[in-house]
């Protein structure tokens, strides 16, 4: 038998949580007037060396690149931030009157790492991008989205850690001074350290392996070499977010692992019970050159990213109130003459918003019953031939248990009226306000 390919997995009982997902998505990103962007899964493999940078541990180990039969060199998505830039360039949308320009995007991206809980080879991903603003209150804003969408899904304890790396001349006094701090004690790190003093010093903070090291514990953060300039603009985000009554806390090992990230880097992190140790939900920040880098004209941008089913593990952990799915109405069919007749009702039903389905098995009466039963109905709908030939239904309300015999013409409405009996609208579970 042909199986998924590791690291992979078919979408079965966890799609009642990413459409939840993706409905408080779409409704947090309208409030905030992000608009949906939409990218190709597949792009430039140079798309992703130059932008998310050719030294960090995505492009280095974890890409799936391919060659197609025109002999290009193409890249699965291995995040969503730089296809959304190229699309920016591309499609001319810093000419948009509407600035800053911000836009959300979700899907599937792909990176050739060791599966566990909740990391997968192909992951879904939900991010954000704002550009054309330098302000810090939009990088405040953006946090602030990332935490409401949290909110919204009704995870609590959930704090914002956040650091600044300064922009081009900040970055550079403190990669000379890590440089020089690990100089005689470069040997005793990792291989992988030992490739980043060269190509990418910041990394090396972030290593999982060497972080109870003394070497790393006593070495310069970025906070320390940040100009006035700079430390204006962190002081200035912690002051948006703290207006804005957001939980922070800033931490000074905090880098992130892209090339591209200037000034602020965050982490949104929920309650260890949830996701154990490794509790970070979100990460971002805010990159001011990569859309120069790409040969668009000079933007500055703030983003972040979620990984879906990261959220997925915290929100089972969390016990989130799923809604079990329902049918506001179940048709009971016996006989030939009445499978017709409910086809056309059951028809102008769903035209109506409601609902439905129907015994297409020729079952019994009684195991049409605990059909109805499994697909938690509210009312069955029974039409048999005596039915038929009065033009009549049966109405059976499964929660009251009351029962109503009326025309076909007035069973739609009659329906109707039952369910948004004391409720504002069809809409509401079974009736329910």
């Amino acid at each position: 038998m042909i199986k998924r390919m590791k690291g992979t997995y078919d979408v079965t009982e966890d799609i009642a949580y990413m459409h939840e997902i993706e409905k408080k998505i779409m409704t947090v990103s309208r409030l905030f007037n992000y608009n949906e962007l939409r990218t190709p899964h597949f792009e430039a493999s140079s798309l992703f060396h130059r932008g998310v940078g050719e030294a960090t541990d995505i492009i280095s180990k974890e890409t799936y690149d391919f060659i197609d039969r025109g002999k290009r060199d193409n890249t699965l998505r291995p995040e969503g931030t730089a296809g959304v830039v190229r699309a920016y360039i591309e499609n001319k949308l810093y000419i948009d009157p509407v600035t800053p320009q911000k836009y959300y995007y979700y899907g599937s991206m792909f990176r050739y790492e060791r599966p566990q809980k909740g990391r997968f080879r192909e992951f879904r991903q939900f991010g954000a991008e704002a550009f054309g603003s330098p302000h810090p209150h939009i990088d405040a804003e953006v946090i602030a989205y990332a935490v409401m969408l949290l909110r919204s899904l009704k995870l609590k304890d959930v704090t914002v850690h956040i650091n600044s790396l300064g922009d081009t001349a900040s970055k550079t006094a403190f990669h000379k001074a890590l440089k020089t701090h690990l100089r005689d004690d470069i040997d005793t790190l990792c291989s992988d350290c030992q490739t980043r003093y060269e190509e990418n010093p910041l990394r090396i903070l972030d290593c999982k392996v060497d972080q109870d090291k003394a070497v790393l514990k006593t070495a310069p953060k970025p906070l320390d070499y940040l100009n006035d300039e700079d430390k204006a603009h962190f002081d200035q985000v912690l002051q948006g977010l703290r207006a804005m009554h957001i939980d922070v806390e800033v931490d000074k090992n905090l880098v992130r692992g892209l090339d591209y990230y200037t000034h602020t880097v965050f982490e949104i992190k929920v309650s260890k019970d949830l996701l154990g140790n490794q509790n970070a939900i979100c990460g971002g920040g805010r990159y001011n050159h990569l859309v120069e880098t790409l040969e668009g004209p000079t933007t500055p941008a703030v983003g972040f990213a979620f990984g879906i089913e990261r959220l997925i593990v915290a929100l089972k952990a969390a016990n989130y109130p799923l809604k079990e799915p329902y049918l506001h109405s179940y048709f009971l069919v016996l006989g030939d003459r009445a499978r017709l007749a409910g086809l056309a009702l059951m028809q102008r039903f769903r035209m109506g918003g409601l609902m439905c389905n129907m015994d297409f098995m020729e079952k019994s009466m009684k195991a049409q019953f605990k059909q109805s039963d499994h697909q938690s109905a509210r009312f069955v709908i029974i039409i048999g031939e005596d039915e038929v030939n009065q033009e009549t239904v049966q109405i059976k309300d499964q929660e009251t248990k009351e029962e109503y015999t009326v025309t076909i013409n007035e069973a739609y409405e009659k329906v109707v009226d039952l369910l948004t009996a004391g409720s504002a609208c069809v809409d509401c579970d079974k009736g329910e306000k």
